[in-house]
């Protein structure tokens, strides 16, 4: 194999590559005899037709697309790899010359690898806010645990704001029912603003049994089929349940915690609610130290890796909505768009990424970063022992090379953060 010309364009690598006919027959045999069990040729058993007959009656290269198939990982090889072509995906064939002697000229076109220029990634400056935790967040966690113990009752008495309205509704507009307009046993929490602007408030002072028309105009942001428009909800009052919240008092502690004094509780939340708080604050000065180190890098991104971020983030998303019941088709259509339109809603943040992937992959490079084989145990033992499974058992499920790039990626990540300054957020 002769590797007769190498042209790089920007982003882009075209190499011409002569393949002698020894190792073009090689694959087209390979491909033959793969195929030949599906031909069927007259006068012949199906699959027992000789190659030089189909050849004879398909043409003399039917066999050669596939036969490159078969022989591509060395073409690749001398082509791509002994070049030092640091290719992005597979490469594209653009064209084939086949002579006389049945040597086969490739002309093939490959995304590769940008060139890389880092900024500034040691000793940045980043915003990082100061961490508190406020008495307003300390009562609202103790409101929440209350509501969380709460009883409900129903009541005879009128409905009011605070209490829960259980009602059957039907929307009328110019008369007609509209779709999505009707409910039945509906359990509404009067001032929660779960409905239309209007409508809770004129529940209020109805009683268990009664009916009454209420009149809504709705919002001019409200979608098409309804926006601006003035209804009419007949509405009935099945029943009134208010709900008992318990006193936060020493008592109220010991009902719904280990401690003996509401104090105490609340120093528990507390300390529970600043803790959690360090954390986010810390993944946030992370973030924020590794977007400044890639917005510093110059590099002109090529498209296949953009794509190649955009397909990774769009299946992870499809994980996530498939553990929640969901395909991206479904969820897509719930956002009033299709796959493509989620894709795009996508790519903004996938070039961001892509961008701090190169980043991170030429601080690696430039720092010698390295992860020894005591670095790769430790890991697949901290893995093991967070799924609880067999060391082994997840060297299987977890491929070497792949967690090898994320420590790698780690310790870039942990140098440029442990040099970074942390800075007070500029006054707003």
């Amino acid at each position: 194999m002769n590797v007769k010309n190498i042209e790089k364009n920007g982003n882009q690598a075209t190499i011409t590559v002569e393949i002698d006919k020894e190792l073009m027959e090689k694959g087209v045999n390979a491909a033959y005899l793969k195929q030949r069990k599906m031909i069927a040729i007259p006068g012949f058993r199906k699959g027992k037709a000789p190659r030089k007959m189909i050849e004879a009656m398909y043409g003399a290269h039917v066999f050669y697309e596939d036969g490159l198939e078969e022989i591509f990982p060395e073409v690749y090889k001398a082509a791509v790899l002994d070049q030092d072509i640091k290719a992005i995906g597979r490469p594209s064939l653009t064209d084939m010359q086949i002579a006389e002697d049945n040597t086969v000229t490739l002309v093939l076109t490959t995304d590769v690898y940008p060139e890389v220029t880092l900024g500034q990634y040691k000793g940045l400056e980043v915003e990082k806010a100061a961490v508190e935790v406020s008495d307003a967040q300390v009562q609202a966690e103790l409101d929440r645990m209350a509501q969380n113990v709460a009883s409900t009752e129903e009541v005879e008495k009128a409905a009011e704001m605070g209490d829960t309205a259980n009602i059957d509704f039907e929307g009328f507009d110019n008369g007609v029912a509209f779709e999505g307009g009707k409910g039945e046993n509906f359990d509404l929490k009067l001032g929660s603003g779960s409905f239309v602007p209007g409508f809770e408030e004129q529940i209020v002072g109805m009683t268990a049994g009664e009916e009454k028309d209420i009149d809504i105009t709705f919002p001019e942001d409200y979608h098409a089929d309804l926006a601006g428009k003035a209804v009419v909800f007949h509405v009935k009052l099945n029943k009134v349940t208010v709900t008992n919240v318990p006193a936060l008092d020493d008592e109220f502690a010991k009902d719904v915690s280990e401690f003996e004094t509401l104090e105490e509780l609340k120093a528990d939340i507390r300390a529970k609610a600043l803790e959690n708080a360090e954390k986010n604050a810390a993944s946030a000065f992370e973030n924020a130290c590794v977007e400044k180190a890639a917005e510093l890098t110059t590099v002109e991104m090529p498209a296949a890796l953009i794509e190649s971020e955009l397909d990774n983030q769009m299946e992870r998303f499809a994980y996530q909505l498939q553990m929640s019941g969901y395909s991206m088709d479904q969820y897509a259509k719930m956002m009033g768009g299709d796959v493509n339109t989620m894709r795009n809603a996508f790519r903004p943040t996938a070039e961001k990424q892509a961008k701090i992937n190169v980043t991170l992959t030429k601080i690696i490079e430039t720092e010698g970063i390295t992860v020894s084989d005591e670095d790769m145990e430790a890991e697949f033992e901290a893995l093991a022992k967070q799924y609880e499974l067999e060391v082994e058992k997840v060297k299987e499920m977890v491929a070497a090379d792949e967690l090898k790039a994320t420590l790698e990626n780690r310790k870039a990540v942990k140098l440029i953060v442990d040099s970074a300054v942390a800075v007070a957020p500029k006054a707003e």
